[in-house]
């Protein structure tokens, strides 16, 4: 038996998992529990110890199965679920804003696990949904809340083409987000992967296949700074920030 939160180690000895309980000192984000792979009562136990540790923060939750989903709701009624995404605890005030755009209803699982980890993370998101290529008119029409936002994250399959379109109508920093949707020859995303990897639109950077989490942790760090630097230049001039 361990103590539930040991002084100065910086983690938790679950026996099964060593929980780190640090990672906002050193990084300023939240522990977030991969639980795909781990049995419920795992990934009840790491929340636990996770909310224990820090009460004023929330733990994230991803990639859980919906028996683990289930339990986490009724172990904790207040908590955000979103799909197979649960977020534990306060959430906090968020700063700067993401647009979170999918190609396709079938890319909104990522896309959603992307808007969660962006609000447990500290930004604020709005959501553009089913927008892809096959009907352009769609994404154009939304180009004033794309052009309202600090960064743009864009979830598509199939042969991954919104992100290049949208990298060619914004200035704002566009994370693409390749996903497994589409027929054989897209190989489980690896075609939308390859083809927002050569994307001739400038500004676009690229995730991992089906990973919503890391874009959605890489862009609510850019829009906390943007949004501190912009808090910052507002006070120089006396003026409240936008």
């Amino acid at each position: 038996m361990t103590d539930p939160v040991p002084a100065g180690r910086g983690y938790v000895d679950l026996g099964f998992a060593r929980v780190d309980t640090d990672r906002r000192a050193r990084t300023g984000d939240p522990e977030v529990v991969y639980a795909a792979g781990k049995t419920t009562e795992e990934v009840v136990a790491i929340v636990a110890t996770l909310r224990a540790a820090a009460p004023d923060r929330p733990a994230l939750v991803t990639r859980a199965v919906p028996e683990t989903v289930a339990e986490l709701a009724a172990r904790w009624p207040d908590a955000l679920v979103e799909r197979s995404t649960v977020a534990v605890g306060p959430l906090p005030r968020p700063a700067g804003l993401v647009a979170v755009v999918s190609a396709g209803t079938s890319d909104e699982p990522v896309a959603t696990e992307a808007a969660t980890t962006l609000r447990v993370h500290g930004a604020g998101v709005v959501r553009v949904t089913d927008v892809g290529v096959a009907g352009l008119h769609r994404v154009l029409d939304a180009r004033p809340v794309l052009r309202d936002a600090d960064v743009v994250v864009v979830v598509a399959g199939m042969e991954g083409a919104l992100p290049s379109v949208v990298g060619g109508l914004v200035g704002t920093p566009v994370v693409a987000v390749p996903t497994s949707v589409g027929y054989g020859a897209s190989f489980g995303g690896l075609s939308a992967l390859l083809g927002m990897l050569n994307s001739c639109a400038p500004g676009v950077v690229v995730c991992n296949i089906d990973n919503g989490f890391g874009a959605g942790v890489f862009a609510a760090r850019v829009a906390r700074a943007v949004d501190s630097a912009r808090s910052t230049a507002a006070g120089r001039s006396g003026e409240p920030p936008a």
